[in-house]
């Protein structure tokens, strides 16, 4: 067993292939990974909490398996977003109210992941419950872009996304509601996507039925992406919204690269301010489709009422989900939760249905939508990535935002209509920041997507532009 600096360049598809043949073993990983992490992760602060030694345990109860049995990612390491449960590990979601909080069980999303060969090092950071798309907190700080240390890596998923970026991670899970695997993507040059509702199961919490808030895969290419996914999916009783995934090999789809016939591209999505810089970068990504043959079109579904839709159910989500811990720990959130709990908490049921029906109409403008085109594509974010000391976004282009998230409305226009969406590294700010290019699709639509995705990756990236050391800033 040993480090091997070497290996932090590779993709994770080529780490699963060494797993495979024996060539290197799990255990050669996390030495590896230990390695890199105290190295470089006091510059970014993207894994706070790690757990080598039940990982070091897990490993080698796979390696007493022969290598044909030891599932899908073979030993693969994954870190865990601190909004999830793992069992005997410190899980925080960012809050002081949880600071000394150790489960004694596993989300079975991670139970999943386990069985299927992945071994769980460590737990990434999270801005408070989530909310927000600047990963900081009380409890552990601030996590910091790789790209440039004084800017924000942005959020929720925040923490994953730096490890990927600076080499800490092969792979990653992160969750998305208005954006949180799509916007630190984009701002840390990586790869995220928010899946369909009930392609990856995860352990119930209120609303049982909620199909904002979901599980989803990062990595550093769209195929290795598409690995961990293939491990994420499927169906499983403990969650009613799990749907067993048919068989598809995302991985295959992935790797054929297949391109689309007809796409659509929106700066805005005509509802958001975008600064003129992104909207270029994006707009130029987009347009190199063309090289693979695909139309590219200047188009977007009528996405009227996105912002008062989203507000809406978006703070019924958090006051079913937080109501206990706003009663108990009402003084130890931050103000900005403390807003979208109690805007859940004091609107009407009238104010509920209305949110339903405008999001039944964006659904069904977007299923015709998709009936012309195969895809839409978008900036992931409208701004890059902007001072890590700035708590959100608060005005852009001329607009000054109502809220802390409104800032979010073309990745939160996706959620609401339920599609797949992956955010792809589109290019570069003249001041050196990544822009990240949002490419939805209809819903369970992911295996065109990641072999859509593919094709443009290639295009725009023959080789990853991940992982690069941290780069600090002034």
């Amino acid at each position: 067993m040993t480090a091997d600096a070497s290996l932090i360049s590779r993709t994770a598809t080529e780490i699963r292939d060494l797993l495979k043949t024996g060539d290197v073993s799990p255990l050669d990983l996390l030495d590896t990974l230990e390695a890199r992490i105290a190295e470089v992760d006091q510059k970014v602060n993207a894994l706070p909490t790690l757990c080598f030694d039940r990982a070091r345990a897990h490993a080698r109860a796979l390696m007493d398996k022969p290598v044909g049995e030891r599932g899908p990612l073979a030993g693969m390491p994954v870190p865990i977003k601190d909004l999830t449960a793992i069992d005997s590990v410190r899980t925080t979601m960012g809050s002081t109210a949880f600071e000394d909080h150790v489960p004694d069980q596993s989300d079975i999303m991670v139970e999943r992941l386990e069985a299927e060969g992945a071994v769980i090092y460590a737990k990434s950071n999270t801005p408070e419950f989530g909310a927000g798309a600047n990963t900081f907190n009380d409890v552990f700080g601030a996590t910091r872009n790789p790209w440039n240390t004084a800017m924000s890596a942005a959020g929720s998923s925040g923490g994953a996304a730096v490890a990927l970026a600076t080499g800490m991670a092969w792979l990653a899970h992160g969750s998305d509601m208005g954006g949180s695997l799509r916007n630190p993507a984009s701002f840390n040059g990586i790869v995220g996507m928010r899946p369909s509702p009930g392609r990856v199961p995860s352990s119930v919490s209120p609303p049982i039925d909620g199909t904002l808030g979901i599980d989803g895969p990062m990595a550093r290419t769209v195929a290795d992406l598409a690995l961990l996914f293939d491990a994420m999916t499927g169906e499983d009783d403990r969650d009613p919204l799990s749907a067993h995934h048919g068989g598809t090999s995302f991985l295959d789809a992935a790797l054929s690269a297949k391109p689309p016939v007809r796409v659509a591209f929106s700066a805005d999505l005509g509802i958001t301010p975008v600064d003129p810089e992104v909207a270029a970068v994006c707009e130029k990504a987009a347009g190199r489709f063309a090289e693979a043959g695909v139309e590219v079109v200047e188009a977007h579904p009528d996405f009227t009422g996105v912002h008062d839709c989203f507000r809406v159910l978006r703070a019924k989500t958090f006051a079913s989900a937080l109501k206990p811990v706003y009663d108990s720990h009402r003084d130890k959130l931050k103000p900005e939760l403390v807003w979208n709990i109690e805007l859940g908490l004091n609107q009407t049921g009238a104010d509920i249905a209305e949110a339903e029906h405008q999001r039944a109409r964006l659904f069904h403008n977007a299923r015709d939508f998709f009936k012309t085109y195969d895809l839409l594509l978008t900036p992931a974010t409208i701004v890059p990535p902007y001072p890590v000391e700035q708590r959100f976004v608060a005005a852009c282009n001329g607009h000054t935002f109502d809220n802390y998230v409104e800032w979010l409305g073309i990745a939160y226009a996706i959620t609401l209509i339920a599609s797949p969406a992956i955010s792809i590294p589109a290019g570069f700010t003249a001041s050196g920041l990544p822009v990240g290019l949002q490419i939805a699709a209809p819903p369970r639509g992911e295996a065109g997507l990641l072999s859509a995705a593919a094709v443009l990756e290639k295009i725009l990236w023959p080789q990853p532009i991940t992982p690069i050391d941290p780069r600090g800033g002034d």
